[in-house]
């Protein structure tokens, strides 16, 4: 009977993606890649990843590049093989989700950057193939932005504006900048900081500065497996990003997993900068507060800190903490749990994405359908009761389904007193389908938006997530906060809470 439930669902959801992908292409993100592939394994790890989920965003460039720890040449070659690997498992990964590009596709946007470092290869007579196709590709007559993700050095960007600036008018490179969104892993190499400075409209997401400077040790990307390396952090499970668990749930599943090569430093360095591009129902791309799997950002100015070569001179997205309960049991706070929070999911994710790759429908896991019974946006007033449905949940395989309702209180504005624990709103029934909170009066520092994660688990192997988030905001905002004081409870205005004293 499963069976039959898994095939009939597994029918009606393709036709359903089916159409909505014919219709609806241009809600796909797309994405453009810039990679030093080679110059140590995390790059091929990232590509093969991003290779499995790539029905998942238009695929608009994959172009081998240098950094500072491969100067003087590009590897364009290794993506080819990557990419050939794919062609091989490219079918049967249709027979699970519609949308997955063709090989002769990939191949087609293959380019490559010059052979040389950093601001050396930008300026008069720099241009190469991968700069060209860039700008070709952000001057398409297409309204979506174009997501450059920079594994490496960004100096193929660099020269692509560049070009754009000295050959453009200054409302035509506008147009240009406003279309570009840019996650780059640290400074690796000059280009960076210039891009930053020289284009302050550029949309741009980074844990900015230099290897030699110690930035990938503060990096948010570092959360991805910097466990013993570049982080160094505890509480998260590190034997989900070890050599073991990668031979057995990766490497071992056919033509592409065969070219995942073993971890050198860190597991997929490069990968947080697409992860929030996946469509898992948490993360939007357009609100790098939010948060998701490859982290959380907020807007501001970054501090001269000594990975800084010279300090940042507007604001960008940047690191953000999140305090998260770990494997271990006890309470951390860092930029790395933003990513390391999502791990189980992310890693499991993968393998199965790596079961398709090899296994027909009926023998793999896909992930559940999670679904609101309500909007996805509310408003809400103090001591006010809100409701929280997940009804209509389903699971493709037929699999029995749990569900976690959780406050992520980092990606909101709404704001209590937490001294005692990182989660200062309860949620009840937060294991059920239907559950219900009550809007805190005490200890609320600041009115504003509530973020409600819903979180559908189901229970085949391995175990998938798919989430849902409910913003509620916080309309009665009178301009004072009610606190608990050693003289009893009551109201104040929020400008006097800056006094001295203490607040239980």
């Amino acid at each position: 009977m499963k069976r039959i439930l898994s095939i009939t669902f597994a029918i009606v959801s393709m036709l359903a993606i089916g159409q909505v992908a014919g219709a609806q292409d241009s809600g796909k993100p797309r994405v453009f890649v810039l990679t030093d592939i080679e110059n140590e394994p995390d790059d091929a790890m990232s590509l093969v990843r991003f290779l499995v989920y790539s029905n998942q965003w238009d695929v608009e460039g994959l172009v081998a590049t240098t950094s500072i720890h491969q100067q003087d040449k590009t590897a364009v070659w290794r993506i080819r093989e990557i990419v050939e690997a794919y062609g091989k498992v490219r079918d049967n990964l249709a027979l699970h989700e519609p949308g997955f590009p063709t090989e002769d596709h990939l191949r087609s946007v293959i380019r490559e950057g010059r052979p040389d470092y950093g601001m050396r290869a930008v300026g008069e007579g720099m241009d190469s193939t991968g700069s060209q196709l860039l700008i070709e590709v952000v001057d398409r007559d297409d309204p979506r932005p174009v997501w450059v993700t920079v594994w490496g050095g960004p100096n193929v960007l660099a020269q692509a504006l560049w070009k754009v600036r000295e050959t453009r008018s200054a409302e035509a490179l506008e147009a240009f900048v406003s279309k570009l969104r840019v996650y780059t892993i640290s400074d690796q190499d000059d280009s960076g900081p210039w891009l930053r400075k020289s284009f302050p409209g550029l949309f741009y997401i980074a844990s900015p500065g230099y290897h030699s400077g110690g930035a990938y040790h503060f990096a948010t990307w570092s959360g991805i497996g910097g466990d013993n390396f570049h982080a160094r952090f505890t509480g998260a499970d590190f034997s989900l990003v070890d050599n073991p668990w990668l031979d057995e749930n990766i490497r071992a599943k056919g033509p592409l997993g065969a070219q995942y090569p073993w971890v050198k430093y860190l597991m997929e360095g490069d990968t947080p900068s697409y992860l929030n591009l996946v469509n898992n129902g948490l993360s939007h791309p357009d609100h790098p507060n939010w948060g998701g799997w490859g982290g959380r950002y907020e807007f501001y100015t970054p501090r001269m800190t000594k990975p800084l070569l010279n300090p940042e001179t507007r604001p960008f997205w940047s690191n953000a903490e999140d305090e998260i309960i770990g494997a271990d049991g006890n309470w951390h706070t860092s930029n790395h749990a933003t990513i390391w929070r999502w791990r189980e999911a992310y890693q499991f994710d993968f393998a199965a994405r790596m079961d398709w790759t090899i296994k027909p429908y009926d023998e793999a896991n896909h992930p559940p359908v999670a679904k609101l019974g309500h909007s996805d946006r509310m408003t809400a007033k103090s001591e006010q009761r809100v409701n929280l449905s997940a009804e209509g949940s389903a699971d493709p395989d037929g699999d029995d389904l749990s569900y976690e309702w959780f406050y992520y209180q980092e990606a909101g504005s709404f704001t209590v007193s937490s001294a005692r624990t990182g989660q200062p709103l309860t949620i009840e029934d937060a294991d059920k389908p239907n559950a219900w909170f009550t809007v805190p009066t005490n200890r609320v520092l600041r009115n504003g938006t509530i973020h409600i994660i819903l979180a559908v688990t189901d229970n085949g192997t391995p175990k998938l997530t798919r989430y849902q988030r409910v913003i509620v905001d916080v309309t009665d905002n009178d301009d004072v906060v009610k606190i608990d004081i050693d003289k009893g409870t009551g109201y104040y205005p929020v400008n006097s809470i800056h006094r001295k004293g203490n607040l239980h």
